[in-house]
């Protein structure tokens, strides 16, 4: 990333890639809930929508209806991804700027874009696997009709179901949505973060990485909702449900018209705006802390 104060050393790609899939981990449970709540409003139509009226209301509901343990349903699956997803997306991030050797927006852009396609083609499975989890209602009294038993169940029934290509199911669409997500949050939290540093407006620490990912997550959900939804509603829907990733698009427009495109919409700014700032708040002070490890072991004072 942009920046950076002269008396840190400069992470190798190795600690980025740790420190991103460590800090992706962190925000997934510190946000699990808001992304449970976006999930359900995204994946259900407007007529199952009415039981739940907006993020918060969501989540008081399935925390009523449910048991405040399914607000957290899929997240072995979550973290699993974000140990796959953030280390590639965001680790080998400025790994992938080097290598296009330039540093202007376009090469910014072409860097975001390549990692999001490439952690998602490896860690589809994980992604739909979390999907399903948390479209999953599992009221109490019905906890025989739940759809999988566990996060190892899951995986063993799509694939015995579905096939192998069900797990990667979404997956061109998904790719689409996460190279847009890799280019509106990364390259905003890159650029805002160097111009706030090179006008002298703050110093490289947190205030400034909050500020950032503020900015990086607005800038996503508006960006990339409309593809969120439709990705959602195709991972958690049944075989044969929809032809494609285009059906189930203009499936939702003629059944619930444009407005279904951003349905969760405030569920969605809310878990990005909160994850952005969680995870790049964490990954900045992570690197820190593990590149000043070996330094302070090799000079105690």
């Amino acid at each position: 990333m942009a920046g950076g104060r002269t008396s840190d050393l400069e992470p190798s790609a190795v600690v980025k890639v740790f420190s991103a899939g460590t800090a992706g981990c962190v925000a997934d449970v510190t946000t699990f809930p808001l992304d449970t709540a976006k999930v359900r409003l995204q994946s259900l139509s407007e007529v199952q929508n009415a039981k739940y009226r907006g993020v918060f209301g969501t989540i008081v509901t399935i925390g009523k209806t449910e048991g405040p343990r399914n607000l957290y349903n899929g997240l072995l699956a979550g973290l699993q991804r974000q140990l796959c997803f953030s280390s590639i997306r965001i680790g080998l991030y400025d790994t992938m700027k080097q290598l296009y050797s330039h540093t202007g927006l376009g090469t910014r852009l072409l860097a975001g874009g390549t990692t999001g396609a490439l952690a998602v083609a490896l860690a589809q499975p994980t992604d739909v696997v979390k999907v399903r989890f948390q479209a999953q209602i599992q009221l109490p009294e019905n906890a025989s009709l739940k759809r999988y038993s566990s996060t190892i169940d899951a995986y063993k029934t799509i694939a015995k179901n579905e096939g192998v290509r069900g797990l990667w199911k979404g997956c061109l669409l998904n790719i689409t949505r996460n190279s847009m997500v890799n280019c509106s949050e990364l390259v905003t939290y890159d650029v805002i973060k160097e111009l706030i540093l090179k006008n002298h407006l703050m110093t490289d620490n947190m205030p400034c990485h909050f500020t950032a990912a503020l900015a990086g997550g607005f800038c996503t959900t508006v960006v990339t909702s409309p593809v969120d939804v439709v990705k959602t509603r195709f991972m958690n829907s049944v075989p044969g449900q929809y032809g494609g990733a285009v059906n189930c698009a203009l499936t939702m427009l003629v059944k619930e018209g444009p407005s279904a495109f951003y349905k969760g919409f405030m569920a969605s700014f809310l878990r990005m705006v909160s994850w952005n700032i969680v995870m790049f708040v964490s990954y900045e002070q992570i690197k820190r802390a593990v590149v000043r490890t070996p330094k302070q072991a090799d000079d105690p004072q």
